[in-house]
């Protein structure tokens, strides 16, 4: 699809792909497609591996989620993969999903309905930070805005079981954020923007950290009540994060490699 077509023949264009039947759900493909674009940008994935899904509006227990065997700078709107709950693909799609990566996006879809996007990277900085006993520390503000509010999750293996998944989501609870233990990071948003902008900050907190520590001298940390404040503000009202910053990201990726939007 030419992205610089009008709306109305874009989405009409949408609606005669292969398993896409409404104009939202070509948007959240194409946010979507976005987002693996900028984590490919960001050096963010780990060649075939890793997966961000996204709820389809409207479908209820319907996902959309990476092909396994592409690189993400390769996701584009049109070849995500709609699946069900379970993993089986819905519609015409001549693409496989990697079924044990998609367990850990099925479990937290189906305990937080509130969430449109799970993110889940093998950002070195994140597994760096996880493998540390105190986990993230209140160093930077970047930091602060999870203070007191990100989850962790010890490492149990490759293959995730029920079990397991259960254990995740409990660990999760009502939070937007998490460090698996010797494994990576996950970030669930309300809406895909919000993913993205969660796991920038994330990232960008225990890169600081690493940093800060390669110095090998006593790190300085704010108060108790600096923290609480500090991080108050950067919440603020609570609604959803990312609504400023993504229509920027996106223009950021229209002038370098439009064709997530096809």
């Amino acid at each position: 699809m030419d992205r610089l077509s009008p709306p109305g023949q874009a989405a009409h264009a949408a609606l005669h792909r292969p398993a896409i039947t409404t104009p939202a759900e070509w948007q959240t493909r194409v946010d979507l497609a976005a987002c693996y674009q900028l984590c490919a940008l960001y050096g963010w994935d780990d060649g075939i591996y890793t997966h961000i899904s996204a709820a389809v509006p409207g479908q209820p227990g319907h996902y959309l989620i990476n092909p396994f065997g592409m690189r993400f700078n390769e996701v584009k709107a049109s070849n995500l993969v709609k699946v069900d709950s379970d993993g089986n693909v819905v519609g015409v799609s001549q693409y496989r999903i990697n079924q044990s990566g998609f367990r850990l996006h099925a479990a937290v879809h189906k305990a937080r309905p509130d969430v449109a996007c799970v993110m889940h990277l093998h950002n070195l900085a994140g597994i760096a930070v996880g493998v540390q006993e105190t986990g993230l520390q209140p160093l930077s503000p970047y930091a602060l805005r999870f203070y007191g509010e990100l989850a962790y999750h010890d490492y149990e293996g490759i293959a995730m079981h029920d079990d397991e998944q259960l254990r995740l989501t409990h660990n999760l609870g009502a939070r937007h954020a998490m460090l698996l233990r010797n494994h990576g990071s996950l970030t669930a948003g309300r809406t895909i923007a919000e993913a993205f902008v969660l796991m920038e900050t994330l990232d960008r907190a225990c890169e600081v950290q690493l940093r800060a520590q390669a110095a090998v001298v006593p790190l300085r940390q704010p108060s108790e009540a600096v923290c609480l404040n500090a991080h108050l503000q950067l919440v603020g009202d609570g609604a959803p994060e990312g609504v400023l910053e993504w229509p920027a990201l996106l223009r950021r990726l229209d002038a370098t490699s439009p064709h997530y939007r096809t």
